[in-house]
């Protein structure tokens, strides 16, 4: 036992004692109203986490960056309701910015044709050649076309980046290059497109958000987007691949 904590860093550093591991949950506790169970593991034993995990949160979630506040909170909504997270702090906001029931309805309809791509990914896959005349992907687009356009206070904005964000965090790549092509077809910015692909890092996993990064590069690299000369040039780096490795041994 070292400095009231068991254990030590490799290097020797002792790990944080009671007092400090206390002190650092109560000083989050004060600044957000409420501390997470995986902030105790990374309070104890893994500090520099803890305060990494801080500043990330503060400016993937807390903020402001290209989403009005209502807009956040009902895209927010969307992807918690496709990533199956009760997600309360975001809950609390939406009712606090003025959300309705009607438009956290529209989000949980936003939600649910998110979850229906994997019949449309099917239709592609296997009986495309039967129905030649019903592309799955402009059907599946016009379909939730006639959703959204039809949703009580909700612009067709916020459901477009809704079904991006749902979709990034639903892992579905072929969804996220419906959900890109459709948010380019009308004329959303690439900033608001990339807020709301990024926010899905948080309750979906880190890979989500590399996953649909990928299709959004191999959009802009095919022609098939009219993207920035921002984005562009990101596009046009090579080796976007990770790390190269060898050829295996025989």
């Amino acid at each position: 036992m070292t400095n009231g904590s068991a254990g030590a860093f490799l290097d020797g550093t002792p790990l944080p004692s009671t007092e400090e591991v206390i002190a650092r949950l109560q000083e989050f506790r004060a600044r957000r109203g409420y501390v997470n169970p995986q902030q105790g593991p990374m309070a104890c034993a893994l500090p520099s986490v803890a305060d990494g995990y801080r500043v990330l949160y503060k400016a993937l979630v807390l903020d402001e960056k290209h989403f009005g506040p209502l807009e956040k909170e009902f895209v927010w909504l969307a992807l918690l309701c496709v990533a199956r997270e009760m997600g309360t702090h975001h809950l609390k906001l939406f009712f606090e910015h003025g959300g309705t029931d009607a438009q956290a309805e529209a989000a949980f309809r936003i939600a649910g044709w998110v979850d229906a791509c994997g019949s449309y990914e099917s239709l592609e896959a296997r009986w495309q050649p039967f129905f030649p005349s019903v592309p799955a992907t402009d059907s599946y687009r016009s379909g939730f076309e006639a959703l959204a356009r039809g949703l009580d206070g909700v612009p067709f904005d916020w459901a477009c980046l809704a079904f991006l964000s749902g979709h990034t965090g639903g892992k579905s790549k072929w969804g996220v290059r419906a959900a890109l092509e459709l948010c380019y077809q009308q004329g959303l910015s690439e900033a608001r497109m990339a807020e709301a692909m990024s926010i899905a890092m948080w309750p979906c996993g880190a890979n989500c958000f590399h996953d649909a990064a990928g299709v959004w590069l191999e959009l802009i690299q095919q022609g098939r987007v009219q993207a920035s000369s921002a984005f562009q040039a990101w596009a046009s780096l090579p080796s976007q691949d990770g790390l190269e490795l060898p050829p295996s041994k025989p």
